[in-house]
C-alpha cells in the first residue's frame, strides 16, 4: 500500500503541479524584487497615488469616485482599498500580495486548458516575466485577471464569464470590449450574457448610490478627453523621433493636471483629435467582419477571440494614451485563442509568440531606461518604435485573420458540429 501512494505522489500530473508551482513562485519573487530595484518607480502609482486616494478617504472620509469625479471607474476602489487593510503605509506590500494571490487564482481557473499538448498558463507566466514589474503594479492587473477567469467560463457559463468580463470594467474599462464579442458572438446564450452583466452593474450602482456617489459614477468617462498624446503611445511616436531630431517645437514635457508626460509639436494636437474617432473606426470595421465572417459560415468559437484581439489591439494601438501596462491587456485575448480549439489556437501561436517580445521591449522602456525616453535618446526610441510596430502589427494581423476566417468558412450544413474547449456555437 506504501508503495501504491508513493507511485500516486509522484504521478507526472503531480510533478507539473509542483514544477508550474515552483515556476509561479520564482517569476513573481523576480517581479517583486524589480518592483524594488528598478530605476523609474514602477510601484510609484501604488504607493504614491493609489496610496493618497486611500489616505483621503480614510482620514477625511472624501473618497474618489464617490465625493469627486475619478479617472477609474468604482469598483477600482475596491482592491486599493483591500491592499491597505494591513496600514496605508504597507500598501506597496499589500498590493503585490494581492495581486500574486489573484495571479495565482487565474492560474488555478485556466489550468486545465491546454494549446498543443502544453498547458497554456505557462504562456501567460512567461508573458508577465517578460512584461516586467509593470504587470503587477497597476490596477490593470486586477482588471486582466478578472477577464482571464472570465476567459474559463466562455463555454461552460457564458453568464458567470460576463459577469467577470463585467467587474473587470467596473475596474478599468476596457474588458467591457469582451462582454460586446460575447453578445455579437455568443449564439443562443444572449439572455445569459445580457443578465450576467446587467446584475453585476446592478449591484454596483445600487452600493455606489447607497454610499451617495451618484453624480460622479461615470465622471471617468471624460476624463481622457482632454489629453494630448502620451510618448509612449504609436501615434506619438514619429513627434517623439522629432523631438530627438531637434525638430522646433517638438518636446517631450510633464502634464501636471494628470501626472503623465506628453509630447508637444507641429501635429500633435491634431493626432491626438483623430485617435478617439480612429478607435471607433477600427472597432466598428472588426464588429462588421467578424459578423460577416460568421454570416459565411465561420464557427464563432473562432471568431470571437480574434474579435476580441482586434478590440484590444485598437484600443491600445490608436490610443493617444500609451501607458506601458496596457500591453498586459493583450493576455486575456491570447489565452482565449489558445483555449478556443486546436484550430484556433494554431492560428493564434504566432501572436502568442510575437507578445513576448512586445511585453519585453515594453520592459526596457518601462522601467528598463524611462529616463532615457524622457530626453529622447535615438536608441531608446528604436526600442519604443519596435514596440510600437509590433502593437499596430497585432491589429494589422487580426484583421487579417478575421478576413481570412471568413473567406475561408464553409455554410455549415444541418447537424454540423465542432467540439473544442471554447465552444460558442451552442
Amino acid at each position: 500500500m506504501q508503495r501504491t501512494v508513493s507511485r500516486s505522489q509522484w504521478s507526472p500530473g503531480r510533478f507539473e503541479v509542483v514544477g508550474f508551482a515552483v515556476a509561479f513562485v520564482v517569476v513573481h519573487a523576480v517581479l517583486w524584487w524589480l518592483t524594488s530595484v528598478s530605476a523609474n518607480l514602477p510601484l510609484g502609482d501604488v504607493t504614491i497615488t493609489y496610496r493618497r486616494w486611500i489616505e483621503t478617504g480614510q482620514g477625511s472620509h472624501f473618497w474618489v469616485g464617490i465625493d469627486e469625479d475619478w479617472v477609474y471607474p468604482i469598483l477600482a476602489i475596491v482592491p486599493m482599498a483591500a491592499a491597505a487593510l494591513g496600514g496605508v503605509a504597507s500598501i506597496g506590500t499589500g498590493w503585490l500580495v494581492l495581486v500574486i494571490v489573484l495571479d495565482a487564482a487565474a492560474c488555478a481557473f485556466l489550468w486545465r486548458f491546454r494549446g498543443f499538448g502544453v498547458r497554456v498558463v505557462w504562456w501567460w507566466l512567461g508573458f508577465l516575466l517578460a512584461l516586467g514589474p509593470i504587470g503587477l503594479g497597476r490596477i490593470d492587473t486586477v482588471a486582466t485577471v478578472l477577464a482571464l477567469i472570465g476567459v474559463a467560463f466562455v463555454a461552460t457559463r457564458p453568464a458567470v464569464a460576463s459577469a467577470l468580463f463585467t467587474a473587470g470594467a467596473w475596474t478599468k474599462v476596457w474588458p467591457a470590449a469582451l462582454v460586446g464579442v460575447l453578445l455579437l458572438l455568443r449564439r443562443g446564450h444572449r439572455r445569459g450574457v445580457l443578465a450576467g452583466a446587467l446584475v453585476l452593474t446592478a449591484l454596483i450602482v445600487l452600493v455606489d448610490v447607497l454610499y451617495g456617489g451618484a453624480a460622479h459614477l461615470l465622471s471617468f468617462v471624460g476624463q481622457q478627453s482632454g489629453r494630448a498624446l502620451q510618448i509612449e503611445a504609436p501615434l506619438a511616436t514619429p513627434f517623439m523621433w522629432a523631438a530627438a531630431l531637434g525638430v522646433p517645437g517638438a518636446a517631450v514635457y510633464y502634464n501636471r493636471e494628470i501626472l503623465t508626460f506628453e509630447v508637444s509639436g507641429a501635429g500633435t494636437h491634431a493626432a491626438a483629435a483623430v485617435s478617439t474617432p480612429l478607435m471607433a473606426a477600427v472597432v466598428i470595421a472588426g464588429v462588421l467582419l467578424a459578423l460577416w465572417a460568421v454570416r459565411r459560415g465561420a464557427h464563432r468559437t473562432e471568431a470571437a477571440p480574434l474579435l476580441a484581439l482586434l478590440l484590444v489591439a485598437a484600443l491600445v494601438g490608436a490610443n493617444k494614451v500609451g501607458s506601458p501596462q496596457y500591453i498586459g491587456w493583450f493576455a486575456v485575448p491570447v489565452v482565449w485563442g489558445l483555449v478556443a480549439g486546436r484550430p484556433s489556437a494554431r492560428r493564434f501561436l504566432p501572436v502568442a509568440v510575437a507578445a513576448i517580445p512586445m511585453a519585453l521591449l515594453t520592459q526596457v522602456v518601462y522601467p528598463g531606461f524611462y529616463d532615457q525616453v524622457l530626453t529622447v535618446q535615438p536608441w531608446i526610441l528604436v526600442v519604443l518604435t519596435l514596440r510600437n510596430a509590433l502593437e499596430v502589427a497585432v491589429l494589422v494581423w487580426s484583421v487579417v485573420a478575421i478576413v481570412r476566417l471568413g473567406f475561408g468558412a464553409s455554410r455549415p450544413t444541418a447537424g454540423h458540429a465542432v467540439v473544442s474547449p471554447g465552444r460558442m456555437d451552442a
